[in-house]
């Protein structure tokens, strides 16, 4: 669907922005707009990374965008993200997308009608802008998830399904993180010294802000992973520990207990009259002194 933001006269520009287009809607408008075939290409890829170049007469970028609606075992950047396509001429812009997109309508009401957008450059500087915006309420939900499972681990009983809940919230904070890195460059050339202002730099400033965001909960969550095993490793510990202490109290016994169920016809001990309580009283001791000794040495 071919939806036209603005035209000429009453602006300074075009933009044309075209949502899942199908394949004769592609064709016309390659022919139409003298769309490289290459940059066509790299859009229909789903899994196609932010990028800038310089194609014949027009800049093509690829920004992605953070998907409205994530799955809880969401962990790749087309189930993450979603691709925009941007064609931006002297006096023109199209946008590219599959699925629908607020951002066109905002920019319309709040910057096209206030004629603050002077060319092409601004209005993809807005665009740009506003694709970023969409990665702050994520990171916010991130940030509460990971509160979530450090609550629970260090609080609560540990369940089998924690630890893959934290293998997919850490792909999840990955991926994004990722994706904010490779639109450096986008941000930079848009922010270039030759054609920097309050706009530009309004919008590397929002790109840091995101950047220095993500750093953080990448942080957080390999902490929080190495925090996990640190605590399942010390249960463990614990485990092998109170294992160890029946062992030791056993242990002794259980060797007397070898000897004396040895029934060679010529042990001393065997026609003892008071043999039996005798050798029950020495592992009654035995044991207090085990016990003793733990206390001591504060293993108990």
């Amino acid at each position: 669907m071919i939806n036209t933001i603005a035209e000429k006269p009453k602006y300074p520009f075009e933009w044309l922005d075209i949502t899942d287009p199908n394949e004769e809607e592609l064709k016309q408008l390659t022919e139409t707009h003298s769309l490289h075939k290459s940059s066509i290409k790299d859009w229909l890829q789903p899994d196609h990374l932010p990028k800038y170049e310089k194609v014949g007469d027009y800049v093509f970028i690829i920004f992605r965008l953070h998907s409205e609606k994530v799955g809880p075992e969401a962990d790749t950047v087309p189930e993450l993200t979603d691709k925009v396509a941007i064609f931006m001429f002297e006096e023109k812009v199209i946008t590219l997308h599959r699925k629908p997109w607020d951002a066109p309508n905002f920019i319309a009401e709040n910057q096209l009608e206030q004629h603050q957008c002077k060319d092409t450059l601004h209005l993809v500087n807005e665009i740009i802008k506003s694709c970023l915006s969409t990665y702050e309420a994520p990171s916010a939900k991130l940030t509460s998830d990971i509160e979530f499972y450090e609550e629970n681990m260090f609080l609560k009983n540990r369940r089998p399904s924690l630890l893959k809940g934290l293998y997919y919230l850490r792909r999840r904070v990955e991926v994004t993180r990722r994706i904010i890195m490779l639109s450096h460059e986008i941000v930079d050339k848009m922010d270039a010294p030759d054609h920097s202002n309050a706009y530009t730099r309004d919008t590397r400033d929002l790109f840091v802000k995101m950047q220095n965001i993500y750093d953080t909960l990448f942080e957080n969550m390999n902490q929080l992973v190495m925090i996990y095993f640190s605590i399942s490793s010390q249960r463990t510990n614990e485990i092998v520990r109170v294992l160890t202490l029946f062992s030791v109290f056993f242990m002794p016994l259980t060797f007397i207990v070898g000897i004396y169920g040895m029934n060679f016809e010529f042990m001393p001990e065997l026609r003892m009259k008071y043999g039996y309580p005798v050798v029950m009283i020495v592992m009654g001791l035995i044991t207090v002194a085990i016990y003793g000794w733990f206390k001591k040495k504060g293993w108990l």
